[in-house]
């Protein structure tokens, strides 16, 4: 058990909101394509906690919540992992691995893909289980 993160691109016609993404007939979100996966990259996931809370996100536990992403969050995140600003974030789950170069690159491959799709017309959730 721990930190499982997610981000993946929706079509635009399936966004309800910042935190919803239309369900399937059996329930389930509908994502077109996972842009990324991350395995206990806490600081990540604290800088999007941050966001979540900043955009009105209210429940207690920011867990298996999507997040909506858009450029402007995506040139924000940018500038933050370029400059190595990611907020330092614990959580019993999450592991200790410190930011390094492969986490860096990997999210930058992440930060371009997502601006891709949102050029493309699509929406970027990012979603995280623990």
């Amino acid at each position: 058990m721990g930190l499982d993160m997610y981000a993946f691109r929706v079509k635009a016609e399936d966004v309800i909101d910042d935190f919803n993404v239309r369900d399937d007939s059996m329930g389930r979100k509908e994502p077109l394509e996972e842009l990324a996966y991350w395995r206990k990259h806490h600081d990540l996931h604290g800088w999007m906690e941050r966001l979540y809370r900043a955009k009105g996100g209210d429940k207690e536990s920011f867990n298996c919540v999507p997040l909506r992403l858009t450029k402007t969050d995506l040139d924000l995140l940018e500038h933050d992992v370029l400059n190595n600003t990611l907020p330092e974030t614990q959580g019993f789950f999450f592991g200790t691995n410190p930011p390094d170069e492969y986490s860096r690159e990997q999210d930058m491959a992440f930060i371009m893909k997502a601006k891709i799709a949102i050029a493309n017309g699509a929406a970027v959730y990012y979603d995280s289980w623990w």
